[in-house]
């Protein structure tokens, strides 16, 4: 986070959006992009469908420590074509993910060769909408040689590619992703750089890709900060998202950003565009993701009753949710 910004808390004056602000969204429904569901409880899939998120795409990332094993990487990109995606379903929430190999576990290279060999098992089945998360970390050369082959792979697959930018000296990095992107022939309108702030916006849009941002509670990039992101912008190939990662995050950011947008004037239009339509936009060019499949999804009933594998998000006794009426979280 560049240190010329405020915190967040500090931005708004009666502090970050609250829940009842969400009352505000009434009616809209929401696309999540990037959010990481296997580290969230079914509470936050409750109150994600209750604040009008109807679909999300989970990316496959680095789970907090390293991997030991090919099967581990396996059985986590089995968990997100399966059971997440099944899980998701018990909410009303369609659940979409991209699958690659992350940036941090593409230095440990005998493993990263092990799993190049496994996504292509991986990459065409129902529900995949892209290659992610992949990219940069530390900027090591293993990182960028999975890179270069990740892109490769999505080229062939015709899939969009969802890019990791990093943490550290990110404009770099930025800059970087892009440019061996346009070296491999992917179209910018294939690539989705995510983790944007203002040091990187104007670029990635100047050069056609599209510009994800992550709402995190204290880093990378806060609600009010957005709206001025949007409001100096516009809405144009701009999406936002929460990442919800094992960490300090926030599986509501979405919502909530819609809401403080609405309170700071920014048009409907330009709302709808970065916190639902352009997200289906970039990955609906899967060929896997289309609006029609949301608003179908808002308006189908919900059957907890329902097994996957004999298993059921139900425990002790509870009893099937059956409806989802409530879209505002009190």
């Amino acid at each position: 986070m560049c240190c010329s910004h405020s915190s967040e808390q500090d931005m708004i004056p009666s502090g970050k959006p609250d829940i009842a602000d969400l009352a505000l969204n009434k009616g809209r429904l929401f696309f999540d992009p990037h959010v990481h569901m296997s580290s969230r409880t079914t509470d936050d899939y409750q109150a994600m469908a209750d604040a009008g998120i109807v679909g999300l795409i989970e990316p496959a990332f680095w789970l907090g420590q390293p991997r030991t094993g090919p099967d581990s990487f396996r059985d986590y990109y089995s968990s997100l074509v399966g059971w997440e995606r099944f899980r998701s379903s018990q909410f009303g929430i369609k659940h979409y993910c991209t699958i690659g190999l992350n940036s941090r576990e593409a230095n440990n290279e005998k493993l990263a060769a092990s799993v190049m060999e496994m996504l292509p098992l991986f990459i065409f089945k129902e529900g995949v909408v892209g290659i992610g998360e992949i990219g940069f970390d530390d900027q090591t050369p293993a990182e960028e040689k999975y890179y270069r082959l990740q892109l490769e792979l999505a080229k062939e697959a015709q899939l969009p590619v969802q890019v990791h930018t990093p943490h550290r000296d990110k404009k770099k990095g930025t800059r970087r992703s892009m440019d061996i992107a346009i070296e491999h022939g992917l179209p910018p309108s294939m690539v989705i750089i995510d983790h944007n702030n203002e040091e990187t916006v104007k670029e990635v849009l100047d050069r056609g890709f599209w510009a994800a941002f992550t709402i995190y509670p204290f880093t990378k990039m806060g609600n009010e900060r957005m709206v001025e992101i949007v409001r100096s912008y516009g809405s144009a190939r701009i999406m936002v998202n929460s990442a919800a990662d094992w960490g300090i995050s926030d599986p509501l950011a979405v919502p909530k950003t819609a809401a403080l947008m609405q309170i700071r004037g920014i048009a409907q239009e330009a709302i709808e565009e970065v916190t639902y339509l352009n997200a289906i936009r970039a990955f609906g060019q899967s060929g896997q993701l289309a609006a029609s499949d949301l608003v179908a999804m808002a308006a189908a009933p919900v059957d907890q009753s329902l097994k996957f594998e004999g298993n059921t998000v139900l425990r002790g006794g509870q009893q099937p949710r059956i409806d989802k009426s409530s879209i505002i979280i009190g």
